[in-house]
């Protein structure tokens, strides 16, 4: 849907309950349901982060039995006069004197780049069914925060700190040459992917068309193959059986060279998959553990921010090794790694969607992950009805790449590694630059 309004002006949209079409039929009108007003203003161009922590003191006692639970609640003010909530702090249970915990809110956020723009702060008490008692509130600005104004009102609200830092894109390391990406792949070989001479499996080894895997391995690498600069591969599998002892490997070379795992593009990777598909036995079981492990290793000897390491797994959503899984994907997000899961078939992926952890970060033995290093995407949602072709490439590279950028700038900033400055534009010889004057 577009929408096309005057600045300022916004827009209002009614809406009503869906009508059936035995409703539609008899002429009964949808049921009306509130309205939604929109309303847009053009971001400045600002690039900085405020991280500010405040206290109070002698706050109101709101709750009968005990103190009050306090917190905080940011409005930035709109170009129309109105509010808009950017921020709340956390609950500080039972007490009249809270100390907030510090936060960091981009500096377009909360006033959009105008300095002196009206900041608007309540203080509420907090109720468990949601109707928070109003203590107080005061009025500010970015300037004024800035230069360090401590108490606002009766309530004694104090600012303890307040700093600025300007963000850096994931723009900016790339154009001052600060990393390298390195793109591993590996690929289930286990049973539950069916037999390969048989059409039913994901592996079938059809010679009039590409398989289930092989599409999502040219689809996908085709993707991420750029963030690759050499574009030579390291590509391996598990789950299988090696011959000519029959060994069970979680991470043998698909083109069978131990000492050089390189595969020479996605059409190299391909390649040596379906050779690796006529010599090793399907066999299990699906481990990840030892697959993010394997690149974990890599990544912890270059920690200095020239290199990150990104772990593309296709897999059918089938694991045995969840609690391990967890435990690795927990170590290695404090390292320069990420790891992108692609499900391929009809199969339930809960399991997918939880090492994700959009909704409930990862968690193994009460240690929490350090950030979110996990982006799964199903296959099978790109596809057409056939399940011959992608149906959207554009969609598929948006959602695969979706977080690898904010993933690598939380573990550059984690480390307070900043990008190179970019290199002067390139002038050729014998020519001179002039400045219109």
């Amino acid at each position: 849907m577009t929408v096309i309004t005057w600045p300022l002006e916004g827009i209002r949209i009614k809406l009503i309950k869906g009508i059936t079409a035995h409703n539609m039929n008899l002429g009964i009108a949808g049921k009306k349901c509130g309205t939604i007003i929109l309303s847009a203003e053009e971001l400045g161009n600002c690039r900085d982060s405020a991280t500010m922590q405040f206290c109070a003191n002698k706050l109101d006692k709101k709750d009968f039995f005990g103190k009050s639970d306090p917190f905080m609640v940011f409005y930035r003010s709109n170009e129309d006069g109105t509010f808009t909530i950017c921020h709340k702090t956390e609950v500080v249970k039972n007490t009249l004197n809270p100390v907030w915990q510090s936060f960091t809110i981009p500096v377009r956020a909360l006033c959009n780049g105008d300095f002196d723009r009206t900041i608007k702060v309540e203080v509420y008490d907090w109720d468990r069914d949601g109707s928070h008692d109003f203590i107080g509130e005061f009025t500010t600005s970015y300037r004024e925060l800035a230069r360090g104004q401590s108490q606002f009102n009766v309530y004694e609200v104090t600012l303890l700190s307040f700093s600025v830092e300007s963000e850096c894109t994931f723009l900016d390391y790339i154009k001052g040459g600060t990393l390298s990406y390195q793109v591993v792949i590996h690929l289930a070989f286990t049973p539950s992917l069916g037999n390969p001479s048989q059409s039913t499996s994901l592996h079938y080894m059809n010679p009039y068309q590409m398989n289930a895997y092989a599409m999502a391995l040219k689809a996908v690498g085709e993707i991420i193959q750029d963030y690759d600069s050499d574009k030579m591969f390291p590509a391996l599998g598990f789950g299988a059986k090696l011959p000519p002892d029959g060994r069970v490997s979680h991470e043998f070379p698909l083109n069978g060279n131990m000492e050089n795992p390189y595969c020479n593009g996605i059409e190299g990777i391909l390649e040596a998959y379906h050779q690796s598909l006529k010599t090793v036995q399907l066999y299990g079981p699906t481990n990840f553990a030892p697959v993010v492990n394997h690149v974990a290793r890599y990544a912890a000897a270059v920690q200095d921010g020239s290199q990150y390491f990104v772990l593309l797994i296709i897999t059918d959503g089938v694991i045995s090794d969840m609690a391990q899984t967890k435990e690795a994907i927990v170590n290695g997000a404090k390292l320069p790694m990420s790891i992108i899961i692609v499900g391929v078939g009809q199969a339930e992926f809960d399991a997918m969607v939880e090492l994700d952890g959009d909704d409930i970060r990862i968690s193994s033995r009460g240690k929490l992950a350090e950030r979110d290093i996990v982006q799964f995407v199903p296959f099978r949602d790109y596809m057409d009805r056939t399940g011959n072709h992608v149906l959207s490439m554009a969609r598929l590279a948006k959602d695969v790449l979706a977080e690898i950028p904010d993933q690598f700038i939380s573990y550059m900033k984690s480390r307070g590694i900043k990008p190179n400055p970019s290199p002067p534009p390139y002038t050729p010889p014998g020519h001179t630059h002039h400045t219109q004057i």
